[in-house]
C-alpha cells in the first residue's frame, strides 16, 4: 500500500492531467461511479454528514488498527468527492489520518472551483473523517 503522502500526490497528479474544470468534474463523477455499493440499512441519520447540502452518508469501521470507510451520496459530484476522500483515507491508521493536514485538497484546487455549498460540504466531510480518526486513536 502506498503511503498517505504518495496517494495524495498521485491524486494531485491525476487531477493535473486535466486542464479544464469540466473535465475534472467528469473525473470526480467517474470516481463516484466506482464507489462500492452502500447498504440501504446504513443510510441512517447518525451517518449523515452535517453541513452538506447533499445527503452524504459515511460509515467507519475500526479494525486491525485501521479505519475502513464506506460512503454514499445522493448527488453525483458529491459522491465523487467522498469517493476520492475514501480512496485516500480508508485502510489507514487512526493516528495517521488524525495527524494529516488535508493540504492535498488545497493542491487540487477543489475548494476554489466548487460552489460555496459544495465547498462547505467538502470541509464537513474532512472534519468528519478527522473526528472519526481522533475518536478511534
Amino acid at each position: 500500500m502506498k503511503t498517505l503522502k504518495e496517494r495524495q500526490d498521485e491524486l494531485v497528479e491525476e487531477f493535473s492531467m486535466f486542464d479544464d474544470w469540466l473535465d475534472k468534474y467528469e473525473y470526480l463523477i467517474d470516481l463516484g461511479k466506482n464507489l462500492e455499493p452502500f447498504p440501504e440499512e446504513l443510510k441512517t441519520d447518525d451517518r449523515l454528514i452535517k453541513g452538506c447540502q447533499s445527503r452524504v452518508w459515511l460509515d467507519a469501521e475500526a479494525k486491525d488498527g485501521v479505519i475502513v470507510f464506506r460512503a454514499d451520496s445522493d448527488a453525483i459530484i458529491t459522491k465523487g468527492i467522498i469517493s476520492m476522500l475514501i480512496s485516500v483515507y480508508s485502510g489507514r491508521g487512526a493516528a495517521e489520518i488524525a495527524e494529516d493536514d488535508f493540504s492535498f485538497v488545497d493542491r487540487l484546487g477543489l475548494k476554489e472551483n466548487l460552489s460555496p455549498t459544495r465547498a462547505n460540504g467538502l470541509v464537513s466531510m474532512l472534519e468528519t473523517i478527522r473526528t472519526i480518526a481522533q475518536n478511534n486513536r
